[in-house]
């Protein structure tokens, strides 16, 4: 199956829409924004969680009966996962951080109405999730299932975020995304490298959402070949305290985002970008006249409640 036969399939919008964005923000008459609004490419399932799946599910879709995740309570990837599992007849098992019997999230709700085996792990279990013992223990408990990593972060998933850029008709000076897991960027890094529309000077930058100096850039740089030299960089000073923190600044900026703008972000991923962008701007951080692509890599269901604490 192809990834477009699946997109037709699962009802899925794209390309998305590549926005212009002009914002009254100091700085920002200097620069052209554009906004990859893959927030928009369905009301359950979007951003860079289907970019990550797309290729996997494309490839396993039709012989593969059972899909065994990981990820936290509020987890945009086990969300989206769960819900393409349901329409696809696979079998879902979403391993998750914490033990939310009790007070089930949002996103273990929809996780339930769509059939989805849930089965809690202690925080210490779940950080052996990556270790080669604790994977075969899996493959022998569930046979023949596909174990896909957290966040969908493996080699497979940068192919179908390079088909991001592929879809941007302009030349692109900066890409602007989220950085968690590393594979979102790591595909944009790589499919920067082979676009034919990048500029000399192109750049990935990523913005961490969380507080990891040096971890993050480990992350990125597992998915990219050794002899990669595409200009790439984290900076690490917008994540609020750290993943899933905010502040009472970054709130508001996320308020004047869908008030001002009329563009839905959350405070755990979007957010964070573009109150980055908006204090880059007022620094001069661009050089005039760059074209510069933020990435709305979607995950608006999650903060359907206080996403504080959530992994």
């Amino acid at each position: 199956m192809t990834p477009e036969h699946l997109q037709k399939q699962l009802g899925l919008s794209l390309p998305s829409p590549l926005q212009r964005f002009t914002p009254d923000w100091p700085g920002a008459e200097k620069v052209t924004l554009w906004i990859k609004r893959d927030d928009l490419i369905h009301p359950i399932i979007s951003g860079n969680k289907w970019r990550k799946l797309s290729q996997l599910l494309a490839d396993h879709a039709a012989t593969t009966p059972h899909i065994v995740s990981f990820g936290g309570g509020f987890s945009n990837h086990l969300h989206a996962l769960g819900w393409c599992c349901k329409q696809l007849g696979i079998e879902f098992t979403a391993l998750v951080r914490g033990n939310y019997a009790d007070s089930p999230t949002p996103m273990l709700t929809d996780l339930s109405r769509w059939q989805a085996n849930i089965r809690y792990l202690t925080k210490l279990a779940y950080k052996q999730r990556d270790e080669p013992d604790f994977i075969a223990a899996l493959c022998e408990q569930y046979p023949g299932a596909l174990i896909i990593p957290e966040g969908g972060s493996q080699q497979a998933a940068l192919a179908g975020v390079q088909t991001l850029l592929e879809e941007c008709q302009i030349t692109i000076d900066k890409i602007i995304t989220p950085v968690a897991s590393g594979a979102t960027m790591a595909g944009l890094i790589n499919g920067a490298g082979i676009n034919a529309r990048a500029s000399a000077r192109q750049q990935v930058l990523g913005i961490a959402v969380l507080n990891g100096v040096g971890y993050l850039e480990n992350l990125v740089a597992q998915f990219l070949p050794t002899n990669s030299s595409h200009d790439w960089q984290i900076l690490h000073q917008f994540h609020h305290g750290g993943y899933a923190r905010t502040s009472p600044a970054l709130l508001t900026l996320c308020e004047e985002m869908r008030q001002e703008y009329g563009i839905p972000v959350e405070p755990v991923y979007s957010g964070k970008v573009f109150y980055a962008l908006k204090s880059l701007l007022a620094q001069s951080a661009f050089a005039a006249g760059e074209q510069i692509v933020i990435v709305h890599t979607g995950g608006l269901q999650g903060a359907r409640t206080d996403p504080d604490g959530h992994s």
